[in-house]
């Protein structure tokens, strides 16, 4: 088998041959602290982790996937406002204004290049003014939404070795972007008119990029991010999920499904316990990253929900960084499910710079063998 059928057939409950091998991410803090333990400068971190393993190399993909840009278009100006003692108030590309550690600068706020803590201080929706504003800027047809030459680099990796898929934001995680947290939550109460037109947009908007995306490639999967979720509980009750976010789930994974996309993924930190039953109703097979820290029990999700649910992510990065019996307990924790079908194992999150490089490493020996792959 190739990657692309070990990645389908494993998370839709098949027979791989072996299950994909994908220890974890690591951030830009992690790979730091790697290169004073034994990491060498200079080298791809997980090629050099397969040589060092004895494994085969990972196959270079003939092309890359042609991208979509579900981002707004034009993103606001990153700048400083304020510089602290020890901290900078910055706004980000999203509008958001938050303080920072001055340890990191506003391009960290792009995308998930480290661990960054922020204090939010003001998003850029607060009324239906700034929300007819914020429209503005996701326009299907913005220059710039699909990339040059988009169709024919589409054309060229139809028939592929290697998994190719694309992310959204989920209705949750884009209101909460633009209201923030307790913006969105009092709007829910107060103003729930509103939440429904932003929902029912942004519905229609990310569709709408779907379409042309999905009218040139079949993607392996698309994974919905929708962090929702704190340590023990969903952020919203379940009865406000169906109200609110289930309409908008089920018109994506109806479109996909409709496409033949084999996975549809939904990512979310936190305890998503009481959330599962409700992303398998709206049309999701697959979820991730599985935090252990909040609660989560993998193997009893995996015996409740069987076949309906596929899994990756899982291992309690806290037992990785420890290291000897613990990550050996943890990973014997998890190897029924390995057996049983429908899971990709891996760390439960980011990989954070507490994992040293030996550590890693004696882990991902440990799933590499539990895998099939030594």
């Amino acid at each position: 088998m190739n990657d692309r059928e070990r990645f389908i057939e494993t998370l839709l409950h098949g027979k791989p041959d072996r299950i994909p091998f994908t220890p974890g991410g690591a951030r830009k803090s992690t790979l730091e602290a790697w290169h004073t333990q034994g990491l060498p400068e200079g080298v791809n971190y997980h090629d050099f982790l397969r040589q060092t393993l004895g494994m085969p190399p990972v196959p270079k993909p003939k092309a890359q996937a042609p991208q979509a840009n579900f981002r707004m278009m034009p993103e606001f100006e990153e700048k400083v406002i304020e510089r602290k003692q020890s901290s900078l108030v910055v706004q980000d590309w999203k509008g958001n204004i938050c303080e920072i550690s001055d340890r990191f600068d506003v391009t960290y706020l792009r995308n998930a290049i480290d661990f960054v803590t922020r204090r939010w201080i003001k998003c850029p929706v607060q009324s239906r003014r700034d929300w007819e504003e914020m429209k503005r800027r996701y326009n299907v047809d913005e220059p710039g939404r699909f990339e040059d030459g988009f169709e024919a680099k589409a054309a060229g990796i139809r028939q592929r070795d290697h998994v190719v898929g694309i992310s959204c934001s989920g209705p949750w995680w884009q209101l909460r972007e633009w209201c923030g947290f307790e913006g969105l939550c009092m709007m829910m109460i107060d103003q729930p008119a509103l939440v429904r037109d932003m929902i029912a947009f942004w519905a229609d908007f990310v569709s709408a990029v779907l379409e042309r995306y999905l009218a040139a490639l079949t993607p392996d999967h698309v994974v919905v991010n929708e962090d929702m979720a704190y340590k023990e509980k969903s952020m919203i009750s379940p009865a406000m999920v169906r109200e609110f976010l289930m309409p908008c789930w089920r018109q994506w994974t109806g479109q996909l499904r409709s496409a033949g996309v084999p996975v549809i993924d939904v990512d979310s930190d936190g305890f998503v316990g009481e959330l599962i039953p409700l992303w398998i109703e709206a049309g999701f097979n697959a979820n991730c990253p599985q935090e252990v820290a909040a609660g989560n029990d993998l193997p009893a999700y995996a015996r409740r929900y069987g076949r309906a649910m596929g899994f990756h992510g899982g291992v309690d990065k806290r037992a990785i960084a420890k290291g000897g019996g613990v990550i050996r307990a943890e990973l014997a924790r998890l190897e029924p499910v390995v057996r049983a079908g429908g899971y990709i194992p891996g760390c439960d999150h980011g990989v954070p710079f507490d994992i040293s490089w030996p550590n890693f490493v004696d882990y991902a020996r440990l799933l590499a063998r539990m895998t099939g792959w030594l």
